[in-house]
């Protein structure tokens, strides 16, 4: 097949010609080409920022935000003792308050994840006051690696050991919604 465009200008037409010159195909207009490609949706080709991430732990919710407005909402797990403040490492817990979203990891052992900035100048006060270690490396992320197939059942409930987990297709989207340096609140 050979491809002969013919016309000027937005009137192009391309015919598709076997060797002989006989028209095989069907003509494509260059105009309804660019028509197309100005009629669709400029907000396919671009991931809306969320500007704020809030997570209600009561509801098991993560929501993302802009401008005061959910753009999207998530299912979400927490430790196996999740009500509460975080007091100190290992108890399970996850962080109450206002940090910052502050890095992304893409080679997490849990898919994908993004540190939560826990812990925070009064976190560190408190455990120095009780005597602990406040713990860290808070992350909202995916599921385990070596999950597989079962990766959709362990959401159903609390496994983390403080963190905030989606599923995998779930992370993508918040990865992709969140820049570093975006606000989280996390409210019990």
């Amino acid at each position: 097949m050979l491809p002969i465009i013919q016309g000027q200008g937005f009137e192009r037409t391309l015919y598709f010609t076997n060797t002989f010159g006989e028209v095989t195909f069907f003509m494509i207009k260059l105009q309804i080409v660019i028509a197309f490609t100005l009629l669709w949706p400029l907000s396919c080709f671009s991931t809306i920022k969320a500007d704020l991430v809030v997570v209600d732990k009561s509801h098991a919710k993560l929501f993302l935000k802009k401008q005061g407005k959910v753009l999207k909402e998530f299912h979400v797990v927490f430790g196996e003792n999740p009500k509460g403040h975080k007091q100190q490492e290992g108890d399970e817990r996850t962080p109450e308050g206002r940090y910052i979203l502050d890095f992304k990891n893409p080679d997490s052992r849990f898919y994908k994840s993004i540190h939560i900035s826990y812990p925070n100048e009064q976190d560190k006060a408190r455990a120095k006051a009780a005597g602990v270690d406040p713990g860290g490396l808070i992350m909202i992320h995916g599921q385990k690696n070596e999950l597989g197939l079962f990766a959709n059942v362990v959401q159903n409930f609390n496994w983390t050991d403080g963190c905030i987990a989606v599923t995998n297709p779930e992370m993508d989207e918040i990865w992709n919604a969140v820049d570093e340096g975006t606000p989280i609140e996390i409210l019990p």
